[in-house]
This record gives C-alpha cells, structure tokens and sequence, in this order.
C-alpha cells in the first residue's frame, strides 16, 4: 500500500505529487475502476471480439493505405 512520510521541510503539494505517483505505480486507482461495477464474462468477451476487430481493422487500413502508395 503506497504512504507517503513527510519531512520538516516538505509541503503539501510536493507530498501529494509523491503519493499520487505511487499508486500510479501501483495502478490501484484503475483496479478500484475496474472493480466498481461487476462484469459478466460474456461482456468481457464481447470488449475483447470488439477490440480485436477494431485492430484487425486498423491494421487492414494501414496496409491498404501502404499498398496505394506503391
């Protein structure tokens, strides 16, 4: 679990901007997000054929765009 112990000579922000890079470190606020609201496994399923094809797509589009230019 990040902490953050303060020195005599630190302020507020600087002690603030410590923390918050250690649970960017730690990725415990995109967990907490994730653990927010419950998802099914047919709805993970669904965001991964999603992404997949946005990929497939995506890399069909940057070859075509290849192709013409030769």
């Amino acid at each position: 679990m990040p902490g953050v112990i303060l020195k005599s000579d630190d302020n507020f922000e600087a002690a603030y901007r410590r923390f918050k890079k250690q649970t960017d470190r730690n990725l415990i606020v995109t967990e907490a997000r994730a653990r927010r609201f419950h998802e099914t496994e047919t709805d993970k399923r669904k965001k991964e054929k999603i992404t997949t094809r946005k990929k497939i797509l995506k890399r069909l589009f940057m070859m075509r765009r290849y192709e013409s230019r030769l």
